[in-house]
Parts: C-alpha cells; structure tokens; sequence
C-alpha cells in the first residue's frame, strides 16, 4: 500500500471518528448552556486537553516552530517551556478558581458577558463581542493556512490545492462543533490531545536520531551563521537572540490569560478539585507537544538548505531567504519514514481542528449570546441555538477567504490576532477578578489600546501603503533590539501595557457602584 493511501485511510478513519463524536454529544445538547459550556460539568481530564489543545495548533507546530527554529536554534525550546508554566501552569491556580466562582455566579457565558455583569455596562459587552469576532478571523485563517502546507507538501495537490484542503477542514470543524457544542469539542479535544502526545513524541525521536542525536546536532547548529547568527549560538541556551526571543515567550504565554477561546474553559470546569487536576494535566501536556515542537524547530536548519548547497531548496523563495512556514514539512519530509506521514498529518489535523473549534465556538456564541440575543424579544434556547449555528457558518467562511491568501504568514496572522484579543483583554480580566476598583474606564482604556497598537503596527509595519514608507524606512534604520517591525514584539507590548494602564486608570476614574462589585465578589468569600 502506497503513503498517500495508508494516509487517506487513517484520515478516513480520524474524520468518521470526529463526526460520530459529534453525533453522539448531539443526543445531550439540549440547552444553550450544554452548547456554549458543557453544561459547566466537565471534569479535569476533558478541560485540561481541551485547553492544550485549543492552545497549540499547525500554527505551533508548522508555522512558529518553522520560524523560530530557524531563528533561534535549540533555544526556542523556552518557548515551550514557557507556554507550559506560564500558559498553563499559572493561569489554572491564579485564575482558574475565581473565573469559574464569579462567572457561575454572575451567570455569565463568555467574556463579553463576564464584562456586563462583573462591571454594570452592556457597551463593554457589545465592544468586547464585536473585537472578539473580528480579531478571532485570522487567528482562525492561520490555522488553516498551517493545514494546507503540510497536506501540500503530502499529497502534491497544484496550485490550488491548499483551497480544497482548507474547505475541507472548515466543514468538519463545523460538522462536529455544529452537532455538538461544548460538549463534541472536549470529547474531541481528548481523543485529538492523545494523538498529538504521540505524534510529537515520534517526531522528536525521529528528528534527532536522523542527525545522530542531540549532541551532533547541537554541534553541527553550533557552526551554522549568517549576517543574523554567530557561529556557536544557534546551538546554545538562549540563542543569537535572546530579547526577541523574550517576546515570543511573552506573547506566546502570557497571551492565554487573556484569550477568551483559552479562559472559557475555565467557565465550563466541574469543581475545584477538577482545576487542581487540570493544572498538573495540562502543564505536562504543555511541555511535551509545545516544547517538543519547538524543539524539533530547532533542526530546521539542518534540513532544509538551498538548492546550491546540495538541499532541495523548496524552503526557499526565488532570492534565496527563507519560507518559515515550509520549514516544518520539508524537515518531517527528511526526517520521517514515509509510513509515518499519516501519523503526522493526523497529529497536525488533531492539533488544528481542536482549536478550529474552540474559535469557532467562542465566536458564534459570543455573537449570539452579546449582541443578538439582548436585541430581540422572545429568544429562546431553540433560536439560539440555530443562530450560533449560522454564525459557525458566517465565520468559517470569513475565514477560509483569507486563508486562501498563500502570502499571508502564519506567525504574523496570530501575532495580530493574540495581541489585538489579550491587548485588549487581559488586564481588565485579570484585575477584574482579584480588584473591586477596577473601573469600567480602565476597561475602555484597555480596549483601545490593545486593538489600536495591533491596528496601527499592521497600518504603519504591514500593509503597502505608500504614504507610510517613510515612516517604515526610518523605524527599519534604527540599529535596536526591540525590533518594531515584529507583530510579535507589538503584540507583547500590548498585554503588558495593559497590565500596567488598567490599575493606574482605576486609581483616577470610578469603579462600578457597591452593589454590583459586592455581588461579583460575594462569590468568592470562601477563597482566603
């Protein structure tokens, strides 16, 4: 049996798999609360990979291992370890507790829902809905453009080909997510989660075995340089550049606890000795796929070199700089047995799907629950149900049409996505839980700050506009480390200015009246 048949035959069996999945959780999704939260019943297990998995994608594994190996060497693997202890570790114990209390007892949905009642004020609601849906597009669109590299590279399907791959995917997101809700997702996202621990594994072992192990590997990246890399980092701790670096980890990590498609789950968790559970769960989780990912990045230049050096140079565009978002395939291309190559598709399908449908899910009932339903008279579960539906559908297609762009860079897409949603989010959030006094002021504030950075950095930085070149070419002539230019490093900014403008404009503008701060943090009394 050839591979492109034994890998047809393990994704038929992986999609059948997906789809009675959500047949099955369909028959228990009688409400708008099973569908949007599970019915805020599910156990440790179910969040903890529902979490990862929603966490890293092909965005992960195809787009940013491709280019911060490359980057960065051997030391990108902080950037696993980061997502692991500050992405997962912390924001189960810091945040997990209080969401699921205060957003139970405020009765609150989503995000955008959390902000209406935690702070008295329907216009941060609709704000909120109305950034969490626009800036969910090419976070989606990333995961898509992801996908269809690797499928490109497996199953050489032309010109055209990544369009097909990309329609595909989005109608069993939106089969299984349609059919089933919350509850579909998370049984996915377990059976999804299981197979990306095996995947990387393999991968990892696989990578190093084919360059002799760790050792040789290292000392052969050691002598690797060029205008951008001195010879002997590539291989080490903290890589020819550690600053950056720094940013990556910032956004990369930092950004969770305020993503709402990351702290919904936190809505949904049965109890506290499930968040308990959950932390350790999916800090494991974390560290094998997120670290092993960024640490089999860390090959890449190993295996992927220009055509005049004796590489296949697919990697490469026309002047020789390098395609990051081929990297990945053109190393598992090297590195695996061609029987595995299904494993591997699988691996990447299960990582991407399981986020595609948390996206989706977060931004059709952020939109029905926020900004449709307060709007229209008599809704009821029936019709809520039905729109979400719809907005599944509305938002896939948006998505799918920028993805269908094959110059739009993955990195990038989420860079502007993370930093514009935890900009925007993160710091009202955060001391929403834990502050009385942070005020509906101090949430403006943040929001426009978080979209305006991210907005203005793809304006000025992104787009070819030609009444910015100036502009551009000035910034680009400054001999810093901080590198402007980088969507990554703008969107880091943003979260942690947030963090810093929130409580300094609560301390000058009013907090919400006594009775609405008293009933959001009546519960949490129990918590010393």
């Amino acid at each position: 049996m050839g591979t492109k048949a034994a890998t047809f035959i393990i994704l038929a069996l992986y999609v059948a798999t997906m789809v009675s999945i959500g047949i099955y959780t369909s028959k228990r999704t009688k409400s708008t609360e099973d569908f949007m939260l599970g019915g805020r019943s599910v156990g440790s297990w179910l969040t903890a990979f529902s979490y990862g998995t929603t966490y890293f994608s092909a965005v992960v594994f195809i787009g940013y291992a491709g280019q911060f190996g490359w980057m960065y060497g051997l030391s990108a693997a902080w950037v696993g370890i980061g997502n692991a202890i500050i992405g997962s570790l912390i924001p189960f114990f810091l945040i997990g507790r209080r969401t699921r209390l205060m957003s139970n007892h405020l009765g609150a949905k989503t995000m955008p829902d959390f902000f209406e009642k935690r702070f008295g004020s329907s216009a941060l609601k609709t704000a909120s809905a109305l950034i969490v849906f626009i800036f969910l597009i090419p976070y989606t669109a990333s995961v898509y453009n992801g996908l269809s590299r690797l499928f490109g590279m497996v199953f050489d399907l032309g010109e055209n080909g990544h369009i097909i791959i990309i329609l595909l995917m989005a109608l069993l997101s939106a089969a299984y997510v349609t059919l089933g809700g919350y509850k579909a997702t998370a049984l996915n996202d377990f059976f999804q989660g299981i197979i990306m621990l095996i995947g990387i594994g393999t991968v990892v072992g696989l990578t190093m075995a084919k360059k002799n192990g760790l050792a040789e590997a290292a000392d052969a990246l050691n002598l690797i340089s060029d205008n951008k890399t001195p010879t002997g980092t590539l291989g080490s701790l903290f890589g020819p550049d550690p600053i950056n670096l720094l940013g990556v980890v910032i956004l990369t990590s930092l950004g969770t606890w305020g993503l709402p498609q990351m702290v919904q789950k936190f809505y949904a968790i049965k109890d506290e000795e499930a968040i308990k559970k959950g932390a350790v769960i999916s800090t494991i989780f974390a560290l094998v796929v997120a670290g092993g990912s960024y640490f089999t990045g860390g090959f890449v230049r190993l295996y992927n070199t220009t055509a005049e050096n004796g590489g296949t140079g697919a990697a490469f565009d026309e002047t020789g700089a390098p395609i990051y978002d081929m990297m990945i395939p053109e190393l598992l291309k090297q590195a695996m047995p061609n029987i595995l190559i299904g494993l591997i598709v699988v691996l990447v399908l299960s990582a991407s799907l399981s986020t595609l449908s948390s996206l989706v899910l977060t931004s059709s009932s952020t939109l029905t629950n926020d900004l449709i339903k307060p709007r229209i008279k008599n809704f009821d579960d029936k019709k809520q149900m039905l729109i979400m539906r719809v907005f599944i559908a509305i938002f896939l297609v948006i998505s799918v049409i920028i993805a269908s762009n094959k110059n739009a860079q993955i990195s990038t897409l989420m860079s502007y996505s993370w930093g514009a949603l935890s900009g925007a989010f993160l710091g009202p959030f955060l001391y929403g839980l834990f502050m009385k006094k942070t005020s509906k002021a101090a949430c403006w504030v943040s929001f426009i700050l978080g979209v305006g950075i991210s907005m203005a950095h793809m304006i000025l930085f992104r787009l070819d506009i030609s009444a910015f070149e100036g502009i551009k070419n000035s910034v680009a002539s400054i001999d810093c480390k901080l590198a402007l230019l980088s969507p990554i490093n703008a969107g880091a900014f943003a979260m942690i200015i947030s963090l810093i403008a929130v409580p300094i404009v609560s301390m000058f503008t009013k907090a919400p009246d006594d009775k609405t701060v008293n009933n959001a943090f009546s519960s949490l009394v129990k918590i010393r």
